[in-house]
């Protein structure tokens, strides 16, 4: 029989030794393994028992669940800001870069000639997101839309919105500027659409309103700079005279140093030249227009004399005068020489070099015919005035001397009784002695 090894020998020494000794309890980590191994097998165990729809449920409890994690993740990572409405904002970057791409999307379908696609986006936006900081923007984009498909009418509208309810946000002035380009369309003998079929309704009180209120809206800006300008050209070419006079004052007024201001002026002379028609009526336009003309001549004498500043002076003078000469005509239509002569006298002496003048000191002799010659004698010598602005001598057949008063009659004397020297009665004091008892 062989002997056994020593390494055997060794190992029943250490079992027995084993034996021999008080058990020791295992360590808390080989528990945990124990009983986690357990449990997983345990766990297996049953899972084998259940039939396929049990697995399918536990399946999709454990997606829901799953889902749910990602959720709550998500919405750690958003950021919300309180709006002015007291509203919560999801301005998180993966919403604003998600809200910038439909808008994007919308711009896209419009410059690729699908403005209908391009305002639907706009519309699902406005809808989709009632207090996003974008809104106006969409606004925008839904009006460009419109007016690429020709209802720039209902694109005003879009444009308004902004205007009224964001006048904060970067697409206030882009608004405004639409507006502008539909306006200057309006003015410019554009129809609107009836009921967005045919373009048969005049659009010019839309256009005008639209020039004031960019006025209002933006002042001191070069936009409303130019509705400024724009709006007087309007009324100037439509020969509202008195209303382009006014309109190229204010734009003169609010904008003192822009490129425009010796086109306003000259169109503001013009306008009050243009509105004077005639003797009949009213010459303070002429008045505005030569007060206007020597401040340019005095301001800027190389553009006076271009338009020929010195000739309309002239004309202004010429047209005074003859409005002065009608007047005393129609004085004397209604048979009053007296104001006849007075404004003679007073056209002679403003205007001494007119050619109305000349007409009146013509007709002066006829007038002062029918005249008193106390009133005559207070007037100027018409008889030097003929000879020196006429060269004509005085005609000895015209009398120049007036109409004679009437003798004022005396009044009747009454002798005196007795010594005493009583004065007239009046018809008062005699009907009262008569009524004395």
């Amino acid at each position: 029989m062989a002997r056994p090894s020593r390494s055997r020998w060794a190992s029943r020494r250490v079992r027995s030794e084993a034996a021999t000794r008080a058990p020791r309890p295992f360590p808390a980590t080989g528990l945990n393994v124990i009983k986690t191994f357990i449990t997983s097998h345990c766990t297996i165990q049953a899972m084998n028992d259940f039939d396929a729809i049990n697995l399918r449920i536990l399946a999709l409890s454990l997606l829901a669940v799953i889902g749910m994690s990602f959720q709550q993740a998500r919405a750690q990572s958003q950021d919300f800001e309180l709006g002015p409405d007291d509203r919560w904002k999801d301005t998180s970057d993966e919403q604003m870069t998600l809200r910038k791409n439909q808008l994007l999307s919308a711009r896209r379908a419009i410059l690729e000639g699908n403005p209908q696609r391009g305002r639907d986006l706009a519309s699902a936006f406005i809808d989709r997101y009632p207090n996003s900081p974008m809104r106006a923007d969409a606004y925008l984009i839904r009006g460009d839309a419109l007016m690429a498909m020709g209802d720039e009418y209902e694109a005003l509208f879009e444009f308004e919105e902004i205007a009224r309810n964001y006048p904060n946000s970067p697409a206030f002035v882009t608004a405004l500027e639409r507006e502008f380009e539909i306006a200057q369309q309006y003015a410019n003998g554009r129809y609107r659409k009836l009921l967005s079929l045919f373009r048969i309704v005049p659009a010019t009180d839309e256009a005008q309103e639209l020039l004031i209120r960019i006025q209002e809206r933006l002042p001191g800006s070069r936009l409303a700079e130019q509705a400024g300008m724009a709006l007087a050209d309007y009324y100037f070419r439509v020969r509202d005279l008195r209303m382009a006079a006014e309109a190229y004052d204010l734009f003169l007024e609010n904008y003192p140093r822009s490129r425009d201001v010796n086109k306003a002026r000259l169109r503001l002379i013009y306008s009050y030249l243009a509105d004077y028609r005639g003797p009949r009526y009213d010459s303070t336009g002429l008045q505005e227009a030569r007060l206007r003309l020597e401040d340019l001549r005095a301001n800027e004498p190389g553009l006076a004399q271009r338009i020929g500043a010195e000739s309309l002076l002239v004309r202004i003078y010429e047209s005074d005068a003859g409005k002065l000469l009608s007047t005393a005509r129609y004085y004397l239509s209604i048979d009053d020489p007296i104001s006849a002569e007075y404004t003679l006298r007073a056209l002679v002496k403003r205007y001494p070099n007119s050619i109305a003048s000349l007409e009146a000191l013509r007709e002066i002799p006829g007038i002062l015919a029918r005249m008193p010659e106390t009133v005559v004698r207070m007037g100027p010598d018409y008889r030097a005035l003929r000879k020196e602005k006429l060269g004509i001598p005085w005609d000895e057949d015209t009398d120049l001397t007036g109409v004679i008063d009437a003798p004022v009659p005396s009044l009747p004397t009454i002798p005196a009784t007795t010594g005493e020297t009583r004065l007239p009665e009046s018809d008062t004091q005699i009907e009262s002695s008569e009524n004395t008892p």
